[in-house]
């Protein structure tokens, strides 16, 4: 009998998941979370998605799918786990450089899954407000459109918070900032004595929010660099790093970073 090479996540996962030990295990890893010390704000870099096709000798396009539909999952999870906030790291400015086939494959995922996320209950039901984050006005028209009812229709929700990183540049979000600050300066509208943190953090794309600072950042593919994403806010964020491609993130992994986060003492440079 030919033993099956379990070095391969997908086949090693579908056999866990197939034996029931998949569900044990998660039970016992929710088990070991605290829900007093919970973050209230978790910000994910969704990364993975070409070495995860080159890795499994899949198009580009389907490491795509799997991981817009890993992101559909993720609202469970952060919905199990009672987290207030999250914000996704989808596509940022240099993304935007990419082969055109490719940015116009991501384009059309992203208005398909936005326009069924305009649908889905588990969003009106959890008042969950939806904000895309970045130049939005680098995109196409109709993902512009698409993002633009969502917020609206969402508007006055404020139990969950899920903000949409796209076109979104840590650098230029400073940047934008700054501009609008001297422009308050030069109407005579701010002096430049009262120029402070919270006027700085009032400018910035994630204004709206009651808690900007994400408490955790966790970044999928190994990557160990926050690559530009919430420069600002990231002063004291807890930082995690992940072994795993995001289209192979799964719930137990998210939930071993929340339970790493829980093991960690936050000074805050004290």
């Amino acid at each position: 009998m030919k033993i099956p090479n379990l070095s391969n996540p997908i086949l090693f996962d579908l056999i866990f998941k197939l034996s029931g030990f998949y569900k044990i295990y998660e039970r016992w890893l929710e088990s070991q979370i605290s829900r007093d010390v919970l973050p209230n704000h978790v910000a994910i870099i969704l990364d993975g998605n070409r070495r995860w096709a080159k890795y499994h000798f899949f198009g580009i396009d389907k490491a795509h799918n799997v991981g817009a539909e890993k992101a559909e999952e993720l609202l469970n999870w952060i919905y199990d786990l009672e987290i207030k906030i999250t914000t996704i790291y989808v596509l940022s400015n240099e993304n935007l450089e990419r082969e055109n086939e490719e940015l116009t494959n991501i384009y059309a995922l992203l208005s398909k899954k936005l326009a069924k996320l305009r649908d889905d209950n588990r969003i009106h039901k959890r008042k969950m407000k939806i904000k895309a984050i970045g130049n939005i006005e680098l995109l196409p028209k109709n993902l512009q459109h698409i993002l633009k009812i969502l917020e609206e229709e969402t508007s006055t929700y404020n139990s969950m918070f899920l903000n949409i990183a796209v076109a979104y540049g840590g650098q230029q979000e400073l940047v934008d900032a700054i501009k609008k600050i001297a422009s308050m300066v030069s109407s005579g509208n701010l002096n430049v004595s009262d120029i402070d943190k919270k006027i700085i953090e009032s400018c910035l794309y994630t204004s709206h929010l009651p808690q900007s600072d994400p408490d955790l950042i966790l970044r999928t593919s190994g990557e160990k660099r926050l690559s530009g994403f919430l420069l600002w806010q990231s002063a004291y964020s807890e930082l995690i790093f992940m072994d795993v491609f995001w289209p192979e993130f799964r719930k137990i992994d998210f939930m071993r970073a929340i339970r790493t986060y829980q093991n960690r003492v936050r000074r805050y440079g004290k």
